[in-house]
């Protein structure tokens, strides 16, 4: 969608093909959040395009942002995905500015709209335990789809990181994997023994019986055919175990993810150290847990004081 946007405004083409480049090789962002910021910008250009004819990047002013931004609103975009936006908006005319192709950036002053903090769906453990129980181990595909929920639940592991996760990535001695995060960032995250126990049982069940790929000789998780894993296909894994372990909730591989930092923090570890097994960049990301630990006493009083 981003590239046919695009092409209504010809005078930013070349502008959008270096930021692209930009956002790739200064801001080492991947396919997809370059996509995403493409996707933003372009719907800018068409929305400017069919309001302001012949335009120029020079005669873009704050107005004209604000104007986009109404229009949004009136088209019922989400304060969300406004604010996402605005993000990729800001980004955009501060290289236009940075690179010397503007002499004022417009966005300086755009506002975002104010976001109501929305907390993460989380599963109990006992919920993980009914999904996990509610996989069929007689079927070949049984063992790799556990030891992928112990591996998600375990590790805290982004569904793009669990994809990409390969065999010299395991330290199977001092118990860590070596995770390729956001940005293309390394960090080092503790495996349990339940996960690494039930990668054996995937290995010894599954993976050793696959004609293998050479191309993906070094991804832990395979499909039947010796590939490796697509997110899609992760994403289906968990709808399906979560319909069959009864689970009503909405949830996704990252729904585990917000799980494994949720029981931390509520087991009193350290937020530093959470931070640093999430590979968030920023603290405040991390202290969203705080808030749903809080949550967790609140409703822990709620549901058993007596007085409540």
């Amino acid at each position: 969608m981003a590239t046919s946007l695009m092409k209504k405004m010809s005078f930013l083409d070349e502008q959008l093909n270096e930021y692209k480049n930009f956002l790739k090789l200064e801001k080492n962002l991947t396919g997809n959040s370059i996509d995403g910021y493409l996707h933003d910008v372009g719907r800018l250009i068409s929305y400017l395009e069919a309001e302001r004819p012949g335009i120029t990047a020079e005669q873009i002013r704050l107005d004209d942002l604000q104007n986009f931004l109404n229009w949004l609103c009136e088209f019922g975009i989400s304060p969300r995905t406004q604010a996402r936006n605005i993000s990729s908006i800001r980004s955009f005319f501060h290289y236009m500015n940075y690179s010397n192709k503007m002499d004022t950036n417009p966005s300086e002053l755009l506002e975002a709209p104010k976001l109501g903090k929305k907390l993460p769906v989380v599963l109990s453990l006992e919920e993980i335990d009914r999904m996990v129980n509610a996989i069929d181990l007689s079927k070949p595909e049984g063992h790799r789809n556990r030891a992928i929920i112990e591996t998600l639940y375990g590790c805290g592991l982004r569904v793009s990181e669990l994809v990409n996760l390969r065999l010299t990535d395991i330290y199977r001695k001092d118990e860590f994997i070596r995770v390729k995060g956001k940005g293309n960032k390394e960090r080092l995250v503790p495996i349990g023994s339940k996960a690494l126990q039930e990668i054996d049982f995937y290995f010894e069940k599954y993976r050793n019986h696959l004609s293998i790929d050479p191309s993906a000789s070094n991804l832990l998780f395979l499909n039947r055919r010796g590939k490796g894993l697509t997110r899609v296909m992760i994403f289906t894994i968990i709808k399906e175990l979560a319909t069959r372990a009864g689970i009503k909730k909405v949830i996704s591989p990252h729904t585990f993810r917000h799980s494994f930092a949720t029981h931390l923090v509520e087991g009193g570890a350290d937020l530093r150290a959470v931070q640093e097994m999430l590979g968030h960049e920023s603290i405040l990301t991390t202290e969203i847990y705080t808030h749903l630990d809080r949550e967790f006493l609140r409703q822990s009083i709620i549901d058993h004081h007596p007085r409540r």
